[in-house]
């Protein structure tokens, strides 16, 4: 449910636009992205496509939310009494035991979601990361260079396959935001110059400068208005 909600928000939806596109109402939408009921996997799916989302992962949470479902629904039976045969639980009782499973389900699909997005954010970044770490030995030969340089980027735009390219990267779904930094900045950087608006510096770190070119290429573009490069964001930059 919290993945289905971040995709919601992240794409401006309301309940009555999920009702229009998917065939759900907005009642049944109000009660899946409450956690209230188990959407089922068609709307699942619906929610992907609308999005722009990959529906092979959401799809996966759903299967982990159906199997906990399942396993409350089979503990909601009455228990056996110790000596007296069948002894009904109290209901205020079978209303915890309730409770607490539904905030268990929330929790496992709260953590799957905080996993995944972590994936993407960090997809791509090792080299990065890796590069500038690197510094002089205390053995070094006299005359060499105490501390390794920042990776230097260029700017090569080339159009293929109706796509621009400016020869960093060639993601289309990562998430970039201000304080990342790696090839995939830059070659959003470059992108933005070739849209004619003014990142700061080619040198893969996402400050200010390429928050603000983003946030006017989204206005011109239509998109939610964040500063966040995502895959919508990508295919505006691309087009």
């Amino acid at each position: 449910m919290v993945r289905l909600r971040r995709v919601k928000d992240h794409n401006g939806l309301s309940l009555r636009r999920l009702a229009a596109k998917t065939g759900y109402s907005a009642s049944s939408w109000e009660r899946y992205l409450a956690g209230r009921s188990l959407p089922p996997r068609e709307a699942v799916e619906a929610m992907a496509r609308l999005g722009g989302d990959d529906p092979t992962r959401l799809l996966a949470l759903h299967e982990v939310a159906a199997e906990a479902w399942g396993t409350a629904a089979e503990h909601h039976g009455p228990p056996t009494g110790p000596g007296s045969g069948t002894d009904t639980p109290r209901p205020h009782g079978r209303a915890l035991r309730i409770t607490l499973i539904a905030g268990s389900v929330a929790l496992v699909l709260a953590v799957a979601a905080a996993v995944l997005l972590a994936v993407r954010l960090t997809d791509g970044e090792g080299e990065a990361a890796a590069a500038p770490l690197t510094s002089s030995a205390s053995t070094s030969a006299p005359g060499s260079p105490t501390q390794s340089e920042r990776p230097r980027y260029t700017c090569r735009a080339e159009r293929i396959d109706g796509r621009w390219y400016a020869g960093n990267s060639r993601t289309q779904k990562a998430i970039l935001a201000e304080g990342h930094a790696g090839p995939e900045v830059a070659e959003a950087q470059c992108l933005l110059r070739e849209a004619g608006l003014a990142p700061g510096a080619v040198d893969g770190i996402f400050g200010p400068h390429t928050k603000r070119a983003v946030k006017d290429l989204q206005k011109r573009s239509g998109l939610v208005v964040d500063g966040i490069i995502g895959p919508h964001t990508w295919k505006a930059l691309r087009e």
